[in-house]
């Protein structure tokens, strides 16, 4: 009978509890809703621990070794990977990040000359090394000649440039192209294009002219940006379709994640180094804008964007989630796009690219390498692995950017929604108004 009165007694509490709260003396509105991901403005403290977090496992699990750990030093993945170490070490001010790719390029020079030697001679070598000295497909040699090229523009002391110049002498004259001369290979089909290789390709391109100064390098790069765009850019949906192969009629067109990922990832590198004054600029830049605005959209309500892009019924996809933070963070930094419209959706972004990340520093939800299909079945049921390497140099280098954004930006909650603002907000009411001043 105790243990009865006092059960009743503690429903009544409760139920009276939950009667105080109403529309008239609770501002219900102010409530919070149970987000999946996180919500809000994140601190360069919360965005440096996650990618620390990265580092650490990646120091470990790729050591500055030829033929140890768990990643290939010498892969396209691992291009990426470099250059997101080093913006990291820009955007952070921790040498930690820097160093990681220094060793690893400077490693890779420094084994070259015996590798190419051994390869001269007919020996049979490492065949990663194979991918420095003898570069045969634009996943050899784009991603870490570009990266090489941007450490090299840091400091020039770095002993890079012959390797460099190799992956440059492969990309410029030895790659498969169609009669136009756009890169193209000949798998699954003779003439395919490969979103892919926009960026395994055309970045290093425009790098190359920020290396030497030679106008052709840029013009090369841009003409191959306006023959991408011409046969896989759908105008009306703002995306890029993953392949194109000459002899398809009609053409079908599956939007997959990373792709649009390496497209939209090759606009913002080439931007940042094309000279102002290049004929072609303009005409990327609105080619920038037009992703970006069929991308946004597209982001799913907790951050992240799906497989196939415009397939709801695809799973959520950590790698082309970053690249694309990455890029809409990196594109308002630079003042190509508008805060106001687009910050809410990096800062989500970030949000969802964080909670890919495991406890050991691990990324996961990442797609294993893909080939190219033409069917829904081939994107969607692809597998995700944590070893899938694509997902590492995104990660970083959204998180780099993000701390950029944080620093240059001024984010706010206002009315529970993350809102940029072009000057400092100086308060932590829930609600306010701006009109030049702040006003609550």
């Amino acid at each position: 009978m105790k243990w009865g009165c006092m059960a009743v007694l503690a429903t009544a509490s409760v139920s009276t509890q939950a009667q105080q709260v109403n529309d008239t003396n609770t501002p219900l509105h102010l409530m919070q809703p149970q987000y999946q991901t996180p919500y809000g403005v994140s601190t360069v403290q919360q965005v440096k621990q996650n990618m620390d977090r990265v580092l650490r496992y990646l120091e470990v699990a790729s050591p500055a070794e030829l033929g140890k750990g768990d990643f290939r030093l010498t892969s396209y993945e691992w291009g990426v990977t470099y250059s997101a170490m080093l913006a990291a070490g820009e955007s952070t001010g921790d040498a930690a990040y820097r160093d990681y790719a220094i060793k690893r390029m400077s490693l890779l020079a420094a084994e070259a000359p015996r590798y190419a030697e051994m390869h001269r001679k007919g020996k049979k070598i490492d065949p990663l090394m194979r991918k420095v000295v003898d570069p045969h497909a634009l996943d050899d040699a784009g991603a870490i000649c570009a990266a090489m090229i941007k450490a090299t523009l840091k400091d020039n002391r770095l002993q890079l440039r012959s390797c460099i110049d190799r992956y440059a002498e492969y990309i410029m004259h030895k790659e498969y192209r169609l009669s136009d001369g756009t890169f193209a290979r000949l798998r699954p089909h003779k003439n395919t294009v490969w979103l892919d290789d926009m960026f395994m390709g055309i970045p290093a391109v425009a790098y190359m002219g920020k290396l030497t100064g030679e106008q052709r390098y840029y013009d090369e790069a841009v003409r191959q940006i306006e023959q991408f765009r011409s046969r896989m850019f759908l105008e009306e949906k703002g995306l890029f379709r993953h392949g194109w192969v000459e002899a398809m009629n009609p053409h079908p067109a599956f939007h997959w994640g990373r792709a649009n990922g390496w497209a939209i990832l090759t606009l913002c590198e080439v931007l940042d180094v094309l000279p102002e004054n290049h004929a072609g600029r303009p005409k990327v830049l609105e080619l920038l804008r037009a992703h970006i605005a069929g991308l946004a959209p597209l982001q799913q309500k907790d951050g992240f964007w799906h497989q196939l892009l415009d397939r709801n019924d695809t799973y959520l996809e950590a790698s082309c989630t970053a690249i694309f933070t990455y890029c809409i963070a990196h594109a308002i930094n630079q003042g190509w796009i508008d805060a106001l419209a687009y910050g809410p959706v990096a800062q989500l972004g970030w949000h969802a690219v964080e909670r890919s990340i495991n406890d050991k520093g691990q990324v996961e939800n990442v797609c294993v390498g893909t080939g190219m299909g033409f069917d829904p079945a081939f994107y969607a049921y692809r597998p995700v692995h944590v070893m899938a390497a694509h997902g590492y140099g995104p990660v970083i280098w959204a998180g780099a950017e993000i701390i950029r954004l944080l620093k240059n930006q001024h984010p706010k909650m206002n009315d529970s929604a993350v809102q940029f603002y072009p000057e400092e907000v100086p308060t932590n009411q829930p609600i306010f108004n701006y009109d030049g001043q702040i006003r609550f």
